[in-house]
């Protein structure tokens, strides 16, 4: 089971998230039958928009993590609920380019980097905050690192990581993001930056015990952590028939009359979970038929 976790060190001067999303990546992948470079991308930016949502403490609010690159992944977009339970898709899930020198999936290529990343927080206001920055590299826990300085003034580590099996099944993924709080000096950076150093890359870490709890006290070792929250996560789509209907009366009665004329029904297929809704032409005129009656009322 994937599992978030969140810490404080005892001095009050680092706060840090955790997370494993093995399950969940390997769901996605099966969806979305990403190969593995594609994989690895979508894996981290669920992990990384997982951490973010669960920080949200309102309820029904969400986050999206959107990364756009100008790479042959082309759009990346995560969205999470106030728990961590995300959703996700990419755009192109079925690009494979060569590995990279080290061995290692090119991410960064994959992705691009000439775009940005852009973090949409919806927390049931009139307008959610929208914040933006020009990505780094594509490799995403840098450009999320950057962001976090860049946007919301926090300094932070972040590493995000998918291991992918031979088979392109998920062997191990998760991530975690740490930062300094207000008050924090040289002396807790220098020894946050030899903990993340010495900790090393972080899908060996995942794949050696993929416990979110153990990765933090082994990357935060040289501070007492306590333990805040432990919570499940999972992939979870909120896609509905009810939701879908919604949308297609928000088309207007004459785009519906269009569809109808020349298809009869019409399929949709959720981007985030690939389920078919199916609407026949008596359930498409049904509703159009309500939006005819609703404006006669008004």
């Amino acid at each position: 089971m994937d599992r978030l976790v969140r810490a404080m060190t005892a001095d009050g001067m680092v706060k840090a998230v955790a997370v494993s999303t093995r399950d969940l990546t390997e769901r996605a992948r099966q969806i979305h039958t990403t190969l593995p470079v594609a994989t690895a991308a979508l894996g981290r930016t669920l992990a990384a928009a997982s951490m973010m949502g669960n920080a949200l403490k309102v309820e029904d609010a969400s986050l999206t993590l959107q990364i756009k690159g100008g790479g042959p992944l082309g759009t990346i977009l995560a969205v999470s609920d106030n728990q961590g339970n995300v959703r996700g898709y990419v755009q192109q899930p079925h690009v494979d380019l060569p590995l990279r020198p080290d061995g290692k999936l090119d991410v960064g290529t994959a992705v691009g980097s000439d775009g940005t990343l852009t973090v949409i927080k919806d927390l049931c206001m009139k307008e959610p905050y929208v914040g933006s920055v020009q990505l780094l590299g594509g490799e995403i826990a840098e450009d999320l690192a950057a962001y976090f300085v860049e946007s919301e003034q926090i300094p932070t580590a972040c590493a995000l990581g998918v291991l992918v099996d031979r088979d392109q099944s998920v062997k191990a993924a998760g991530g975690y993001i740490i930062q300094l709080l207000p008050g924090a000096g040289e002396d807790i950076i220098t020894k946050v930056e030899g903990g993340v150093m010495a900790a090393g890359p972080v899908t060996a870490l995942l794949d050696k015990d993929d416990d979110p709890e153990t990765l933090l006290r082994t990357v935060l070792s040289d501070f007492d952590v306590e333990i805040l929250e432990t919570s499940p996560v999972e992939y979870r789509c909120y896609c509905s028939r009810e939701r879908v209907e919604r949308a297609l009366i928000s088309l207007g009665a004459e785009e519906l009359e269009k569809i109808l004329e020349e298809q009869g029904g019409c399929d949709l297929t959720c981007q985030f979970c690939d389920k078919v809704h199916t609407f026949t032409a008596q359930e498409l005129q049904t509703l159009i038929d309500g939006i005819k009656d609703a404006k006669k009322q008004q």
